[in-house]
């Protein structure tokens, strides 16, 4: 089964582009995304742990939608931060995983690196050692430097069962690159965007980061490698989450590869269909008047 979803649902400029304008009291942004979609990756994740008592409220609020899954950044503390943690922040950090995991609605856990965690002895036991307390959930690692790029980093994780994250972004000289590498029953593809300018700018906020557009000839290769990745022996289910977030942008380019990879015309937002209405028309469609909410 193929899932696509963007990263995160509640943005303050998706006002007007994903949901209306002016809601009504009670609206609830993840109910109307999970009508279009099914997965969202969960980002507060990644800035504080959270209790199982959110993940099961996460969780009821998109019961009607059998397929739905949510996949989780895991706790930065455990992937930014150098200094050795200990077993209460590692309980921590699970508990809202474990909680997602025994509503049978966790995707997969995204064990996310960043650049600068390139790969050497240091790392590698930094790596090794998160997989063994973090045993028994659906794992993905999202590597961005291409020191990573060696034979032996696939075989480890296919040994141990941990996807390997196959990324877009912008690409200088020693970014990982684009693929479709599968090592596990979890394949995971995600996108960012190609921001060059702003990417590395020490004083862009992360909204700079990830303003960016995908055209559909820059999306095809990943509609390809999509289902490439589907059909590897080992994969049981393919994760596609677009982190372009900044006004809607990732919903947008969703929608787009859904299309692409099903080969069929998506329903979107109506407010979507009428911001991005150039870059959706060959793909998508507003959802039918009938079928809106009342608002």
């Amino acid at each position: 089964m193929i899932r696509f979803g963007p990263a995160g649902w509640d943005y303050p400029d998706w006002k007007g582009v994903v949901y209306p304008r002016s809601a009504p009291r009670g609206f609830d942004p993840l109910a109307r995304l999970a009508r279009f979609f099914d997965v969202v990756e969960i980002n507060s994740t990644f800035y504080r742990p959270q209790r199982a008592d959110v993940a099961r409220a996460w969780c009821d609020r998109v019961a009607g939608r059998p397929r739905f899954r949510f996949t989780a950044k895991l706790w930065r503390r455990l992937t930014h931060e150098r200094e050795a943690y200990g077993d209460d922040e590692v309980r921590q950090a699970r508990e809202v995983l474990d909680a997602l995991a025994e509503e049978r609605r966790l995707g997969a856990v995204l064990v996310q690196f960043p650049w600068s965690f390139r790969r050497d002895a240091a790392s590698l036991e930094w790596l090794r050692d998160l997989f063994d307390v973090l045993s028994g959930l659906p794992l993905v690692v999202e590597v961005r430097h291409a020191s990573w790029n060696v034979s032996e980093t696939y075989a480890e994780l296919a040994e141990r069962g941990v996807g390997f994250v196959n990324v877009d972004q912008p690409l200088f000289r020693s970014s990982i690159r684009p693929s479709a590498i599968a090592t596990a029953p979890v394949g995971y593809v995600r996108v960012h965007g190609r921001n060059y300018k702003d990417w590395f700018r020490e004083k862009a906020g992360r909204d700079a980061r990830y303003d960016y557009l995908y055209t559909a000839e820059e999306l095809r290769p990943w509609a390809e490698r999509t289902r490439e990745l589907a059909a590897a022996p080992e994969v049981e289910d393919v994760y596609v989450v677009t982190n372009n977030h900044f006004e809607g942008q990732a919903v947008a380019n969703a929608a787009m590869l859904a299309a692409m990879v099903e080969g069929r015309t998506v329903e979107v937002p109506p407010e979507l269909a009428a911001r991005y209405a150039e870059a959706l028309a060959p793909f998508a469609v507003p959802e039918p008047a009938q079928q809106r909410p009342l608002l």
